[in-house]
């Protein structure tokens, strides 16, 4: 087993989202987590209702950044709070740019990785 940090949990999801990796960004969240899809809309749980959450934001075809600002670790499970940008192209062929900052709540794996439990892009705006 390999004991890695829950702030790879960033990194990861950045490397997956920029190569368009929807499976490699699925693998980062467990299967019954949640994830707040946009600013004030209800929560959405579980595998499905997660990928079609992201599914959109890489429709965008955009590059996201990732910096860690705050790791709060208590045993297997951690509090992750990041600064994030994306640039990608809207629909209608137009740039979009969106920054915002995220909290986020992993837990260690069996096997020494993290995976998110709940995800709020918005979370600590």
């Amino acid at each position: 087993m390999v004991e890695r940090g829950p702030v790879e949990t960033h990194a990861l999801f950045q490397k997956a989202f920029n190569a368009g990796d929807l499976q490699g960004l699925m693998g980062l969240y467990e299967s019954d987590a949640v994830l707040i899809p946009q600013p004030g809309a209800e929560p959405v749980r579980g595998t499905q209702a997660i990928r079609a959450a992201l599914e959109g934001f890489l429709a965008l075809n955009g590059k996201v950044e990732l910096q860690t600002k705050h790791v709060v670790r208590y045993g297997d499970l951690a509090l992750l709070r990041a600064a994030w940008r994306l640039k990608g192209t809207g629909p209608d062929g137009k740039p979009v740019e969106m920054a915002h900052g995220s909290a986020e709540v992993v837990r260690r794996q069996p096997d020494g990785s993290w995976c998110y439990i709940i995800d709020h892009p918005f979370g600590s705006d």
